[in-house]
């Protein structure tokens, strides 16, 4: 357990702009800063911070909370996992017991896999450093590549022994599950046997974008072609090739600050462009590029520049991961090195300001790249060139954003020396037939519904109103929004003026004290938890901070609050003297407001009783009298309640 005391003091420190800031690449916009949301795709920014409040709120797909809520959801992370995080993040201190071999087994699946991977991490890096087999077989072929102890250290760099059980023994020996091994892919198992995958081999851990180890990449030192040169880790619960970048924990903030993500092929390129200054870099990590993929670089930056070996045919294989690029937004750039030469080689042979402007002055715009690739092979054959035109514009058909078309569009009519409106004539007729295709797929998947259905769909009967929820909404909201605020409310209301009588309270002590004096109570079991936070505080002379309630580890509670604290419209400054119209603020009328909330749920519960107790009197007749006389006594009450707040009751 993590003391109280401990809890509040990460939640008051993390700075929810900072934390959200680490996935997200945030623009500020007004009081408030706006982002790509990282948890559904979109292409318009809807994913709203709010630094003052601690919040985030996400107006497309509703995920909302603070600084803890996101680290969980985004990381996947329980609320104490989370609140680790953050510690560590803010260089907090917890004091707790280090975990036995026993309560790691005892641990959650997916956490025992981390444990798993980070002791092997830790592991293979040890082999490295520390064994004579590791320092002269792996060290040396690291110090070879002209990696740096720093360099080695700073991407957990290590070495698994060429023997069958070397790392498996040792894990098991520390008390991890062979179950845990096996699924990380670490081990293999065959039947009552077991042996290292990657016996043999340089590692390169694979790091989540948090820094947590999910998975390995390892190369072989051997000469034999039979041999893998790299394998990698199998998917898992927590490793998923298509999801992950290689470098990226490391890269992220460099990316947002240049905005531009370069991206590369191999772990050796990500490392080498690293050691010489260039940290905005990624690498896909031996597979193709994913959307998924793409998605995480724009979550940083809108701009990527591939880095290509010097190999035409790799280049040609690649174009799929180019159009996958346009097609998701963002801008993209071609870097090709020369033959035989590579991001690695180049960065080595290179002082770091001559690969800064090598990769600006020798990258192009997709369209000059690959019609300058293209038109060497074309030999001047018109249909070849008629060909490579088409392939061009259905590239440029793939960008979402019509200026950025049109922008393309000219650039190829100048490079191809053809006219702009033959080539808008295509690129339209591409795009019709997309959209043609489109329509028919969903009319495929529609026509599986009966027609009569479609053509006259079923109207839902609208849900009765229910008063008595609503006025228990607004009265924890008010709590929630106003809770700590100061207010002066008049106690006799009939005093003639100059004679009113008032009391200075907070709104949580005013609402509470009537609460209670009522005995009244919440139907909605949220609200009555959020109502508890605020009882409890105003009985003990504290006071409830909206970041305790936003980073609550109940998800609907922190959710609620958001939606109470982060408005999606908010009226402009300048409204008023623009159209002349004055408007009174919620906070200027708070006295009244709360005054006859409280009137407004007293009436409803009253009526609520009232209900209750006649359907009880026409079932049970024996204490007719007494349940007359508590009517009779709820009926007056009504009409005082109703009374007060200008109402009148016509039954």
């Amino acid at each position: 357990m993590i003391p109280k005391e401990t809890v509040d003091r990460i939640i008051e420190t993390s700075r929810v702009d900072e934390v959200v800031g680490e996935w997200v690449n945030l623009k500020k916009r007004g009081a408030n800063m706006l982002g790509l949301c990282p948890f559904h795709n979109e292409k318009s920014p809807s994913f709203t911070v709010s630094p003052a409040k601690g919040i985030y709120k996400c107006f497309g797909c509703g995920k909302a909370g603070g600084s803890v809520n996101f680290v969980m959801d985004h990381e996947q992370y329980s609320y104490p996992e989370a609140l680790k995080f953050l510690a560590n993040k803010y260089n907090i201190e917890i004091e707790e017991e280090e975990k036995s071999p026993e309560q790691v087994l005892e641990a959650n699946a997916k956490e025992s896999l981390f444990l798993v991977s980070e002791f092997a991490a830790a592991y293979f890096q040890k082999q490295l450093n520390d064994s004579d087999n590791g320092r002269a077989i792996g060290l040396s072929y690291f110090k070879e590549r002209g990696f740096r102890e720093e360099t080695i250290e700073k991407f957990k760099l290590g070495y698994s022994h060429d023997e069958w059980e070397n790392f498996t023994k040792a894990a098991l020996d520390k008390g991890y599950n062979i179950d845990f091994l096996e699924k990380t892919g670490l081990s293999i198992v065959k039947g009552e046997k077991h042996f290292d995958r990657f016996k043999g081999r340089v590692m390169f851990p694979i790091q989540n974008i948090s820094g947590r180890i999910i998975g390995f990449g390892g190369r072989t030192l051997s000469a034999g072609k039979k041999v893998a040169k790299y394998l990698n880790s199998p998917e898992s619960d927590i490793y998923h090739k298509s999801r992950v970048l290689y470098g990226l924990n490391l890269a992220k903030r460099q990316i947002t600050a240049e905005d531009r993500c370069y991206l590369v092929e191999g772990y050796t390129d990500v490392i080498s462009l690293h050691q010489n200054g260039i940290e905005n870099v990624v690498s896909s990590s031996g597979t193709s590029l994913t959307t998924d993929q793409i998605r995480l670089i724009k979550r940083y930056t809108q701009n990527i520049t591939i880095l290509f070996d010097g190999d035409t045919a790799g280049i040609k294989a690649a174009f799929r991961g180019i159009d996958m690029i346009l097609e998701e937004g963002l801008n993209v750039r071609v870097l090709a090195f020369s033959e035989g030469e590579d991001p690695d080689s180049f960065a080595k042979s290179h002082s770091t300001a001559e690969i800064i402007a090598f990769l600006t002055d020798k990258s192009f715009d997709f369209i000059r790249f690959k019609t300058n690739l293209l038109l060497k092979e074309t030999g001047g054959d018109p249909i070849k060139r008629a060909g490579l035109i088409k392939e061009i514009v259905e590239s440029i058909a793939l960008i979402p954003d019509p200026i950025a078309r049109s922008v393309y569009l000219q650039e190829c009519s100048n490079l191809m020396n053809i006219g702009e409106e033959a080539l808008l004539n295509e690129l339209n007729k591409v795009r019709r037939a997309k959209l043609t295709k489109k329509a028919q797929q969903n009319e495929r998947e529609g026509s599986r519904f009966p027609i009569d259905q479609i053509a006259s769909p079923t109207i839902k009967k609208a849900e009765p109103v229910n008063s008595l929820a609503i006025q228990e909404k607004d009265i924890i909201r008010t709590l929630i929004k106003y809770g700590n605020t100061e207010v002066s409310i008049q106690t006799n209301k009939e005093a003639a003026k100059g004679e009113e009588e008032y009391i200075e309270a907070t709104v949580a002590e005013y609402l509470v004290f009537e609460i209670e004096k009522d005995g009244l109570d919440f139907n909605n079991l949220v609200f009555n938890t959020i109502y508890a936070f605020f009882k409890i505080a105003a009985e003990n002379d504290t006071t409830v901070t909206e970041s305790h309630l936003v980073s609550h580890q109940d998800q609907e509670i922190s959710s609620f609050v958001i939606e109470c604290l982060l408005e999606k419209y908010i009226l402009s400054l300048n409204w008023e003297e623009k159209h002349k119209i004055l408007t009174v603020t919620e906070d200027q009328i708070l006295s009244t407001k709360i005054h006859k909330g409280i009137c407004s749920w007293r009436l409803n519960k009253v009526i609520e009783i009232i209900e209750k107790k006649q359907n009880s009197l026409k079932s049970n007749m024996n204490d007719y009298e007494s349940t007359l006389n508590e009517l009779i006594k709820l009926n007056e009450a009504k009409k005082r309640l109703a009374g007060e707040l200008g109402r009148i009751i016509l039954r």
